[in-house]
């Protein structure tokens, strides 16, 4: 594709468009838009554009798509895919400034909210009207709505509540023209023809720009539990999480972390966790509930569990501050990793019961290769994310063969009935991986669906496929 960069006459237009305040030119500091949370990749837009209503997107769009500019959409810049680089210049249309919370209507069990409102921001603000918004990515902070759909987030209570795909109910997006549509209606139920609103979802910006959401919520549990189990082995944890399910338990969350990335969290974070000397994995479980003594029984038959799969020693952490010590410390490692050694953030997912056969697999993998590796994720839906460290491994092995053992990872993920990313996207960095999972016709497929909606190809260009 030839696209064309932003002219004097072009930018005269968007001055037209959008007030000066709004937009971030090369004289000024564009730094913090050249970068997101992937590795250290760095690739500058032309010019960035902070839009504040629905009628400036459609404008910038419409702009760019006769002229033939790509378009970089951008939330918070927290993704970990390279999914808001502007790989290729152009315009960057960041969606800072659209941060509404538009309504909560209780009646309804549903928020209506601009893409740039922080995920934490809504987490609480309809938590004091006795609602949840489950969907809690580690960076809830500071990521946004926006960006937690473009990537299907989920984060620790997916494994009870379901991903962003289940509490998405309609969308208000910018298509590339210029025109604006709704994909669905605020309803539970949708059979009316093809589902818009889940295609958008995950898509990575690449087919318009969301700028409304009308999210799902539900009530909020009274009451939590958290349990902190400890094992001889990785393996020994990942094969835990199975048999919890399969005794038919649903915690609310079911997070596994090998002993390093506890360890290293200690380091750098100063958050210090207790676990017995010979053990190499622990398992953080949640349970909630509206009621204490269904919360301590549903405790008891967990542990009941753990004891028969070689557990060493079970917390129980039942106030509200050691609770918030123990998430703290699982949402502290992926800083705690990138402030110990360069590395890179894989995001494999297989069904539960194959985590044991994946971590073995990685580990093997990391041993042929010459890398190490620190794993942590959401056990009970099968989210493993793979932090890959450099450590001694020489500059040209990191830089050329490691890529043969990252594919070999994602490979083994796939033979395991898995993909290639659960919730971090494929983005810029995991493109050159996607025949492992699909092939050529469902590739075309997508490059179709691509086409009809982006005829000029501006939406995000170099992302998800090749």
């Amino acid at each position: 594709m030839a696209y064309q960069e932003i002219s004097a006459t072009v930018l005269n237009e968007i001055r037209a468009i959008l007030p000066e305040r709004l937009i971030v030119t090369p004289s000024a500091d564009l730094e913090p838009y050249c970068h997101d949370q992937t590795e250290d990749l760095r690739f500058a837009p032309e010019l960035v554009v902070l839009p504040e209503t629905v009628e400036q997107v459609a404008a910038l769009l419409k702009l760019c798509h006769a002229q033939c500019i790509p378009v970089t959409p951008r939330g918070a810049g927290t993704g970990l895919s390279g999914g808001s680089l502007a790989v290729h210049g152009g315009l960057m249309i960041s969606m800072e400034r659209m941060n509404r919370i538009i309504s909560i209507d209780t009646d309804n069990l549903q928020a209506y909210v601009e893409p740039g409102v922080i995920t934490g921001v809504l987490q609480q603000a309809v938590a004091e009207k006795g609602l949840l918004y489950p969907i809690d990515p580690a960076s809830k902070g500071s990521c946004q709505i926006g960006g937690n759909i473009a990537h299907g987030s989920g984060g620790p209570r997916v494994v009870k509540y379901g991903t962003i795909r289940e509490y998405v109910l309609n969308l208000q997006v910018v298509l590339p023209s210029g025109d604006v549509i709704w994909t669905g209606a605020n309803t539970i139920k949708y059979a009316s023809g093809y589902n818009l609103t889940q295609l958008f979802i995950g898509s990575e910006g690449t087919l318009g720009i969301v700028t409304g959401a009308v999210l799902k919520l539900v009530p909020r549990p009274k009451q939590t539990m958290l349990m902190l189990a400890s094992f001889p082995t990785n393996e020994a944890a990942c094969r835990t999480v199975s048999a919890i399910f399969q005794a038919g338990q649903t915690p609310s969350a079911l997070e596994f972390m090998e002993r390093r990335a506890v360890e290293w969290v200690s380091q750098y974070e100063g958050i210090t966790v207790d676990m017995p000397p010979d053990a190499q994995a622990i398992l953080l479980i949640e349970v909630d509930g509206d009621r204490t003594d269904e919360l301590f029984l549903q405790c008891e038959q967990i542990n009941a569990v753990l004891d028969a799969h070689g557990c060493l020693d079970t917390l129980l952490a039942d106030t509200a501050s050691h609770q918030e010590t123990l998430w703290n410390m699982r949402r502290r490692i992926g800083p705690s990793v990138k402030s110990n050694s360069v590395y890179k953030e894989e995001d494999t997912v297989v069904p539960r019961a194959r985590l044991p056969e994946l971590i073995a697999g990685i580990k093997a993998i990391g041993a042929t290769y010459g890398f190490e590796s620190v794993c942590y994720g959401h056990a009970g839906d099968g989210n493993l994310h793979v932090n890959i460290i450099k450590g001694a491994m020489n500059d040209h092995d990191w830089h050329h063969r490691l890529k043969d053992g990252i594919r070999e990872i994602f490979t083994l993920a796939v033979s395991l009935g898995g993909t290639l990313s659960g919730e971090h996207g494929i983005g810029w960095v995991q493109r050159e991986y996607m025949l492992i999972k699909y092939n050529e016709l469902q590739l075309s497929l997508m490059r179709g669906i691509k086409q009809v909606f982006d005829p000029h190809g501006i939406m995000n260009p170099g992302k998800i496929y090749q």
